[in-house]
């Protein structure tokens, strides 16, 4: 840890040295998210969390941005996470490492099971742009796909909408190179380095505009599985709207495969009103609920966001005044009828501090997706500096 910190401090210093003219930003952000969990009643043989539980989540994220010569710089966000907890978590809310990570910049600073103090490295490139388009090396977020609640394409680092205390996506270690043919065209190259070189992830990103329509094709190799998917976003009148999709192929044997696409639209109703409905159909997932125990772990671990086939969630936010505002999103698994209700309401103190109360009430019947997750109340306060 200590040979990264210096790494990155001489970075910046000899920076500074050759080139006087270099620009120095810096921003970040500290959370504070106390959580009540209503656990609810498993049967033995379910090794859940039985009680109910309050947890607490501290997180300080550090943002220097260096400007080196012409269109070039460093993006570095650092963060420290502090969870207690008064048992041990069946889901993690602080950040965990993804397969998408090929080294290892997060450690523990204190691990004494109900309260871990972690620090980590969740950004970390150099870009440089030019006329044509842009290249960046290094740990970064990848942004493909329209999707507002879900993302297929998001082949790097997609977020589960359950997780209400995921702020940032997680980071990817990877090259990428950008190339612009025109206005609102242009083609991204990604490739994502494991440590068996045959594991490798790389994928392509081709983007245009066609009558007011953001159109895209996507494909790739990623998870030793072919890729390939779409994705667009427009309007039919005032309405947005927006889908994408993927199909995976084994590469070894091609009938071995699945779908996954979303299909939305949203409409600002009034000045004050938004609403917004997106459909999911997920061919990773199981048709029998029975089948949820075979891949739950990977739920936890992130490996997929969800375990059944198709989904609706509808939103809608409404502000009150230009400091305060509330939103609401029911998620209904349509194959087993479970789902959770998230509901939240904004208050913004100044410019830079903002509190949040909020809840998300799961449902459904035993062994049903939503079924395990716990009920929770949370309060969170954000202070941007």
């Amino acid at each position: 840890m200590k040979q990264i910190l210096l790494l990155i401090l001489l970075l910046i210093i000899s920076s500074v040295i050759i080139f006087p003219q270099v620009d120095f930003n810096f921003s970040g952000y500290v959370v504070e998210l106390p959580v009540y969990m209503i656990m609810k009643k498993y049967p033995a043989f379910i090794p859940f969390p039985v009680n109910n539980q309050f947890l607490n989540l501290n997180r300080l994220r550090l943002k220097p941005e260096v400007d080196l010569w012409e269109n070039a710089r460093i993006n570095v966000e650092y963060e420290i996470d502090a969870l207690y907890s008064e048992k041990n978590l069946l889901f993690d809310l602080s950040s965990v490492s993804t397969n998408r990570q090929l080294f290892n910049l997060k450690w523990d600073i204190v691990n004494q099971g109900n309260y871990k103090v972690t620090h980590y490295f969740d950004r970390l490139y150099f870009r440089q742009d030019f006329s044509w388009g842009n290249i960046s090396i290094g740990r970064q977020r990848i942004s493909w796909g329209s999707g507002r609640i879900w993302n297929p394409t998001d082949l790097f680092n997609p977020v589960n909408p359950a997780n209400f205390a995921k702020i940032e996506k997680d980071g990817a270690d990877v090259a990428a190179f950008t190339y612009f043919f025109g206005n609102f065209t242009d083609l991204e190259m990604v490739y994502n380095p494991q440590k068996k070189l045959e594991n490798s992830n790389a994928g392509f990103r081709f983007r245009t505009n066609i009558h007011k329509y953001d159109l895209a094709v996507v494909g790739g190799y990623f998870d030793q599985r072919i890729v390939a998917g779409w994705d667009f976003a427009g309007s039919i009148f005032e309405a947005g709207v927006r889908g994408e999709g993927i199909v995976s192929m084994n590469k070894e044997d091609i009938s071995d495969n699945f779908t996954r696409f979303i299909l939305g639209t949203d409409y600002q109703i009034t000045p004050q009103l938004y609403a917004l409905i997106e459909y999911q159909y997920n061919g990773q997932g199981k048709a029998n609920k029975s089948d949820y125990l075979l891949i739950i772990p990977k739920l936890i671990t992130g490996e997929i966001l969800n375990l059944s086939r198709n989904y609706l969630a509808v939103s809608a936010n409404y502000t009150f005044s230009y400091i305060t505002s509330a939103s609401i999103l029911i998620n209904q698994n349509l194959n087993d009828g479970s789902g959770f209700i998230a509901a939240s309401g904004l208050y913004s103190v100044t410019s830079n501090l903002s509190l949040t109360l909020g809840a998300q009430f799961t449902y459904g019947n035993n062994f049903s997706e939503y079924w395990y997750y716990p009920y929770s109340v949370y309060l969170q306060a954000e202070y941007y500096f």
